[in-house]
């Protein structure tokens, strides 16, 4: 196909870019692509070997985010080399926003922005640009895509999405012990200027805590802060944009610090000297007072372990630790008596069980106070001279026989008189009697041994001046054995002899006892009864057997002659 060189030139589209800076400079922007597939003939025509293959070349469209003005922004012009200005050229647009936010005068190609836009929302905008022949509306150029992006300003201003904040450090920690990493994030373009550019400082909080400027680090400003001193700050940090120039916008959060607790207080007595009174009547094993320590520090730090470091309190009372109210409770280990010791000294001690290291320069962490205890004088009942008594009388003494003697007396300082009585309850009072001034117990009655060998009584004791306290002691009497039994036979059988038995022949085995102890009568002796005629036809013979306790003593009746059948024995 030939041309003339007039009309060699192929229709052309540029699109001319409105830039506009934050200064509100402006410009446009034109390109043309020279056609490269045509030949210079002679006669000065060209030939086109075929169409060129062409595209929309494009700078990128910029328009202001926030615009507020009266008017449609301006954001650039689209232009082809075809137009010749006779109005033969229509530009279209479609994509994003076409003929919405954006529009396009058809005739000049001029595209304006009609809404105010917001960056952070929708940073760029895709579109299409098409220029057609007005008269035939076909396409002098093919569509092809541009962007619009949104220039950012400082419209937003730096944000805490995590405050406010709540954060803890170690009292007497060391200058610039880090507390807390606080970041703050800003909605604006942190590639374009310094909309985005973060610089961090403290509002409030100072002398106390610092801040990184560019990394929003806390750390403490000042060494050895006192938790007993003060506990809680409040903590103010700003951040601002603009690399933290005049204009730049700031947003804060607040960062509440508590010291946390260290042990760096030891224990101390409010007081170097304690009185105490227990009565002597205290019980053993009983709490009789308590004492405590004040801690200023908090939990295990606080803990205290009390003990008794000398022996004359050691040995009677001793210390433990209330876990709860942290005081050290004081028990008895003996006995207390006023008569004989009056009051105690002891010398307690208080001692953290959790020290730290670091601030053993501080002191030893323990403390001492003294406990005077006075003993009090308590009316007590009599106190017998032994525990249980045991007395012995023969049995048969006539009623009003001595026994025995039973003592008590007040232990009290006074000496009051003592009282003794039987316990009326027990069988005893039929057998026995008491003296009430001297404790002297005797018969009332003569005793059998054989009916009981044994007497348990109870002997009480009050004073005169105090007959409610009445103390008791067993007393147990043994009735001594007389000899006041016969032996007795313990068979009453007849004996039968056959007419077949041989002289020497052993016909029965006699048995005698004796109720009275064995000790008034080894041995038994045996006889036939004199009143009886004399029977030589029968002789007893001492077997020598002893029965255990009752002394059994066997003999032997034997045959000495002929046929006794019918004959009786009696023995004695």
């Amino acid at each position: 196909m030939r041309m003339s060189a007039t009309s060699c030139l192929c229709p052309f589209l540029v699109c001319l870019c409105f830039i506009q800076r934050c200064c509100g400079a402006s410009h446009h922007v034109s390109a043309k692509v020279p056609s490269k597939n045509q030949t210079k003939l002679a006669n000065g025509e060209t030939e086109v070997h075929h169409r060129p293959k062409r595209g929309w070349i494009w700078n990128q469209f910029f328009v202001l985010e926030e615009h507020l003005g009266p008017e449609a922004q301006y954001v650039g012009k689209l232009h082809s080399n075809s137009d010749k200005g006779d109005g033969s050229v229509r530009y279209i647009l479609s994509g994003d926003g076409a003929g919405t936010i954006f529009i396009i005068d058809e005739v000049t190609g001029d595209i304006h922005a009609t809404k105010s836009l917001d960056r952070e929302r929708k940073a760029h905008y895709v579109l299409h640009a098409q220029a057609l022949d007005r008269n035939t509306e076909d396409a002098l150029e093919p569509k092809s895509e541009f962007i619009i992006k949104v220039q950012d300003i400082n419209d937003n201003p730096p944000k805490f999405p995590d405050g406010p904040f709540v954060a803890t450090v170690p009292e007497m920690s060391e200058l610039g012990t880090s507390v807390l990493q606080v970041t703050a994030s800003d909605a604006d373009d942190p590639t374009y200027g310094n909309s985005a550019r973060i610089v961090y400082s403290i509002l409030q909080g100072q002398p106390y805590f610092s801040v990184d400027p560019k990394t929003g680090i806390i750390r403490t400003a000042l060494s050895d802060m006192d938790r007993e001193a003060r506990e809680h700050y409040t903590v103010v940090i700003q951040a601002k944009d603009m690399a933290g120039q005049v204009g730049g916008l700031s947003g804060s959060t607040t960062i509440n610090i508590t010291l946390t607790d260290v042990n760096d207080n030891p224990p101390m007595f409010p007081q170097k000297n304690y009185q105490l009174y227990v009565p002597e009547s205290a019980q053993v094993g009983k709490p009789v007072g308590k004492i405590k320590a004040n801690d200023e520090d908090l939990g295990v730090n606080a803990d205290i372990k009390y003990s008794i470091i000398n022996s004359e309190g050691a040995n009677t009372f001793s210390i433990s630790s209330e876990r709860d109210t942290r005081e050290g409770v004081v028990s008895l280990k003996k006995p207390l008596n006023y008569e004989r010791k009056k009051s105690y000294t002891l010398h307690i001690e208080g001692t953290n069980t959790h020290v730290d290291p670091r601030f053993s320069y501080l002191g030893s962490f323990k403390d001492t106070a003294t406990l005077k205890i006075t003993v009090g004088d308590v009316d007590e009942a009599p106190v017998f001279s032994i525990d249980h008594y045991i007395m012995d009388v023969y049995e048969n003494s006539p009623g009003g026989t001595e026994v025995g003697v039973v003592t008590a007396r007040d232990p009290d300082s006074r000496n009051s008189p003592v009282r003794y009585y039987l316990d009326s309850k027990e069988e005893g009072m039929r057998y026995f009697r008491i003296d009430e001034g001297s404790g002297l117990i005797r018969t009332t009655r003569p005793l059998d041994r054989e009916d009981a060998s044994w007497h348990n009584i109870t002997v009480m004791a009050s004073e005169v001046d105090s007959p409610s306290l009445l103390s008791h002691v067993p007393v147990t009497v043994q009735v001594l054995d007389v000899n006041d039994n016969p032996p007795e036979i313990a068979t009453d059988e007849e004996v039968i002899v056959c007419e077949s038995s041989r002289p020497g022949q052993v016909i029965q085995t006699v048995t005698a006892v004796d109720k009275d102890d064995f000790a008034n009568g080894q041995r038994f002796s045996f006889a036939l009864p004199s009143l009886l005629p004399v029977n030589p036809n029968f002789t007893l013979k001492d077997n020598e057997v002893v029965a255990p306790l009752l002394l059994y003593v066997h003999y032997l009746v034997a045959i000495r002659m002929g046929c006794c059948h019918g004959n009786r024995l009696s023995l004695r």
